[in-house]
């Protein structure tokens, strides 16, 4: 009979006990954020991407009394920040705001990490126009004329690029293999750089995030001759899209800002995560912004953009097949 007493008071505390760590799991998880936490942007400081991350965090920080530090670690294409975040401790303090994940997963064969399996797509920031820009002094008046050229002498023109696996660098293939025809690439490592190759005229054209161009536009040094996206943006509502140029729908490269999040983060903290960055994206300074910079709304649940970002994925793999563009 003791020794019966004693087995249930084993069994209970030992449920006890369980049951205590399931309460102090779950009040951890929903303490989330409880100090500072670094959101690594794998580019230079300026990007399109780390403006957008800047803007966003520093409202969810507000909203949740936290500071989110924007940590810039450019180089390899994103991969190096990336495998920062994806080697990280899974617990909602380090995060990855990036663009261009689905790009450099196809065009590095030997990464570091998984893009599908060692992240987690939480939301996306928003979506950005590219541009395509040339000099005025090429003398295009449209993209039909540019694309004229191009194929009349197949692989004489050039463009230039802010690196392998960049928007800009994806968004030309996608406009090269849409329109039909060959040009050289020219890789830099910043959309600064490329885009003075464009101005100076040593680079025929160039495919840029909106933001990286408007100004060069409006100071006259650049010429928009499309933008590579569905609709027209209306800081800039004379340059027509490239399927109005004539190209069809596959010509628009889908150029966003997301934030993910390493495997195995507790569901909890990504769900906050996500709630906290779609109430930031709606605040008026944020919407007031974005829309400055041509940056559209992308308004998905946590399952939407999972699927979104899988497909982004499978799609660069097949971009970079049809482009014939060399896996590094």
């Amino acid at each position: 009979m003791k020794t019966t007493k004693c087995l249930r008071r084993s069994v209970l505390n030992a449920m006890l006990s369980i049951a205590c760590l399931a309460v102090a799991a779950s009040a951890w998880a929903q303490e989330w954020p409880s100090r500072n936490i670094t959101v690594v942007v794998p580019l230079g400081a300026g990007t399109a991407s780390d403006v957008g991350a800047r803007l966003v965090m520093d409202q969810v920080g507000k909203q949740v009394g936290q500071t989110f530090v924007i940590e810039n670690r450019p180089g390899a294409g994103g991969t190096i920040g990336a495998n920062t975040v994806a080697k990280s401790t899974p617990d909602g303090y380090t995060i990855l705001a990036y663009g261009a994940l689905a790009g450099s997963n196809a065009l590095y064969a030997k990464l570091p990490y998984d893009a599908l399996n060692d992240f987690v797509p939480v939301i996306a920031l928003g979506q950005q126009p590219l541009t395509v820009v040339t000099s005025p002094a090429r003398g295009f008046k449209t993209l039909g004329d540019l694309i004229a050229t191009a194929k009349a002498k197949p692989g004489a023109m050039n463009y230039s690029t802010a690196g392998v696996g960049s928007a800009s660098h994806m968004g030309a293939e996608r406009l090269r293999v849409s329109a039909g025809f060959d040009a050289q690439q020219i890789f830099f490592r910043g959309a600064a750089d490329s885009l003075t190759e464009v101005v100076a005229g040593r680079a025929d054209f160039s495919v840029q995030p909106f933001s990286n161009t408007l100004a060069l536009i409006r100071e006259g040094k650049l010429v928009a001759l499309a933008v590579s996206a569905p609709n027209r943006v209306a800081a800039m509502p004379e340059v027509p899209t490239t399927i109005e140029a004539g190209l069809p729908t596959d010509s628009v490269y889908p150029f966003y800002t997301a934030l993910f999040v390493p495997a195995k983060t507790p569901r909890d903290t990504v769900e906050k995560l996500h709630r906290e960055t779609a109430k930031a994206l709606l605040a008026p300074a944020v919407r007031e912004r974005f829309a400055g910079l041509g940056v559209e709304p992308m308004p998905m649940t946590l399952e939407q953009f999972g699927k979104f970002f899988r497909d982004d994925v499978a799609a660069n793999l097949a971009l970079v097949k049809a482009a014939k563009i060399p896996v590094q």
